[in-house]
């Protein structure tokens, strides 16, 4: 299990070091999570929120200024022992130019005990990647693929993914995925991945976290997440129903619209607290839509006021 407790991570503004926990640019914001074993953990975020600081503390690149990483039981940070049982799949590959794919496996070999050529071999015949030719001449797609590999090939038992399927297109993006999860199945590995791509993510993922500025915003198992919010209508012929009269009924309004008699509103809470309130109103029609994890993605972060200085 990675267990992370309370961690907050402040850069300096201008990138000079780190400063004391109240100065500069605060990254991270007493996040807390627990990642259990065996699960596809999906981290989401806007822009900047603090999905990539998070991935490498968790794989002990950066110390924590405040808080915990333990994985299984173990600080990571500066501990052999735990980092062993993390291979992590950065943004970016720049750091892979000078090798070629057979000299990138045997560099891991020597680092990770249990690398193993068997699923290295059975994976490069699978996906057809030159072996001789070094990653400076490889697409871009090429390169996700090849780290894949090596990071399936290390042979850990948790695999994090930082925008990990960016690059490939949509036929290799899905065979890819695949591809993970048979390896990740088959030794009940866990799986860490950040993505803008949050369709992706309700696809491939168990469970998911939402990340703003650096503060936690909520996470759960997806289905928990979806159930946690929904959209209603409502038609009333006397007049439409105000935001006041459904924050008077203890309804928890996040976004609210009319056009004519029918109001709209985005909403948080059970499907069964929703719309045992709406009786309430009297209306001629009233209806309850589920959301999609995008939509309250979106929600969450309007209700936030990302992106409304842009609009404005």
């Amino acid at each position: 299990m990675i267990e992370i407790n309370n961690v907050s991570m402040v850069f300096a503004k201008k990138g000079l070091g780190k400063v004391d926990i109240n100065d500069g640019f605060r990254a991270l914001d007493n996040v807390s999570i627990s990642i259990p074993d065996g699960c596809i953990y999906g981290f989401l975020g806007s822009n900047g929120a603090g999905k990539s600081t998070l991935l490498r503390m968790m794989c002990g690149v950066y110390r924590t200024e405040q808080g915990s990483v333990k994985i299984d039981g173990e600080d990571v940070f500066d501990n052999p022992s735990a980092k062993s049982k993390i291979f992590f799949v950065n943004d970016e590959t720049v750091q892979y130019a000078k090798f070629t794919l057979d000299g990138l496996a045997k560099y891991y070999a020597s680092y990770y005990e249990d690398f193993s050529f068997e699923i290295y071999e059975r994976l490069v015949k699978q996906l057809q990647l030159p072996r001789n030719k070094r990653m400076s001449e490889f697409s871009k797609g090429m390169k996700r693929q090849a780290v894949v590999i090596i990071g399936l090939s290390c042979n850990t038992k948790y695999l994090l993914l930082d925008e990990a399927f960016d690059g490939l297109d949509p036929a290799m993006r899905r065979f890819i995925k695949q591809l993970i999860i048979n390896e990740l199945i088959d030794r009940q590995a866990t799986m860490v991945v950040s993505s803008h791509n949050i369709v992706e993510i309700n696809e491939l993922c168990d469970r998911a976290m939402l990340i703003h500025q650096g503060q936690m915003i909520f996470a759960d198992e997806i289905d928990n997440i979806k159930s946690g919010f929904g959209k209603i209508q409502l038609a009333r012929k006397s007049g439409a129903v105000t935001p006041e009269e459904l924050k008077n009924v203890g309804l928890d309004v996040m976004q609210y619209s009319v056009m004519g008699s029918v109001a709209q509103a985005v909403v948080r809470g059970s499907e069964t607290d929703i719309t045992g309130k709406l009786g309430a109103f009297g209306c001629e029609i009233s209806e309850f839509i589920p959301l999609t994890l995008e939509e309250i993605f979106i929600y969450e972060l309007e209700a936030r006021g990302y992106g409304s200085n842009i609009i404005n």
